[in-house]
């Protein structure tokens, strides 16, 4: 089969060699050379825009990403062609990490002692319990699903949100768009994991914040586009926030010029939260090639309807 590499973001030779050794008997091609009409997989980063929707006779769209809103973002990307997240154990233990790591970071109040430090003052805080606090995962997919049993694993209380009913052992599942209010209102500090859709653009605003617990946080690792960032500074100021973790924005790199920057109620990370990690996604990619290849559909297609 011939696979084209496409990536603004991604070197190709942090997988085409690996690739070529496993498909020995594929071509693969880049950007630089390529017979549009002949290719039969994408294997895509960040594309160029408008490359893919002249790939007439593709069979696979290979997401090398989880997220796909950028994709779909672009109104020349064809919907009728399979299109498939990558599902990465490598990148799901890596956000667990990631938001373990801000939990704790926030629990143990290491993000009010930072900045104490700076100006030298001690002060301690109260010492709570983890069965005291309750973290609420918006969104219970993969990510959530993981993260959710990593943060039972240390005592926490675990509340989640997922468009459809349905019940996770040890998690109070709420759903549907009543159920966001429930679980905010249970939060000591949230986490956002949902897909990027217009249904969820901004979820993050004042009226959410407002139900939260007072002195309560937040932990973006999603997308930019479900934070309103006039409502989370000014939640920040008033107190009703104690700190926002944010490893995600609109507009990336983060402009230099940003509030966020240099706000003390805000860590700012640069989309790190979890990478995709070539080593431990090369089966996944390699196991949605060969079902192409033997006529099968491949896994964690995107719904075009449902946006993910």
């Amino acid at each position: 089969m011939n696979i084209l590499y496409l990536s603004d973001i991604e070197h190709p030779d942090r997988w085409i060699p690996a690739l070529s050794k496993q498909l020995p008997h594929d071509r693969f091609f880049t950007v630089d050379a390529f017979d549009p009409a002949s290719i039969d997989i994408v294997l895509l980063a960040r594309p160029p825009a408008g490359i893919v929707g002249r790939l007439s006779n593709v069979k696979l769209i290979q997401s090398l990403f989880m997220g796909v809103d950028g994709l779909l973002a672009d109104p020349t990307f064809p919907r009728r062609k399979p299109l498939s997240r990558l599902i990465d154990p490598g990148m799901v233990a890596a956000m667990v990490e990631s938001v373990v790591a801000h939990v704790l970071d926030y629990h143990r109040h290491h993000y009010a002692y930072r900045n104490d430090q700076a100006i030298r003052k001690w002060d301690r805080l109260p010492q709570y319990m983890t069965c005291e606090r309750t973290v609420g995962l918006l969104g219970l997919g993969e990510l959530g699903t993981a993260a959710a049993k990593s943060l039972l694993s240390f005592g926490f209380k675990v509340a989640g949100w997922k468009r459809r009913p349905g019940e996770l052992a040890g998690i109070e599942v709420f759903s549907g768009p009543a159920g966001v209010g429930g679980m905010l209102a249970l939060s000591n500090v949230v986490v956002c994991l949902l897909p990027l859709t217009a249904e969820t653009r901004g979820v993050l605003n004042a009226a959410a914040f407002a139900k939260m617990p007072k002195g309560s946080a937040i932990i973006n690792v999603a997308r930019g586009g479900h934070v309103v960032v006039p409502d989370l500074l000014a939640a920040l100021d008033s107190g009703q926030l104690a700190h926002a973790y944010l490893d995600v924005f609109d507009k990336e790199p983060l402009p230099a010029d940003s509030p966020l920057w240099s706000h003390p109620g805000v860590t700012v990370t640069p989309h790190t939260a979890a990478l995709t990690e070539p080593r431990t996604a090369m089966a996944r990619v390699i196991e949605n090639i060969e079902r192409v290849r033997a006529g099968r559909p491949a896994l964690s297609l995107v719904d075009f309807g449902a946006g993910y």
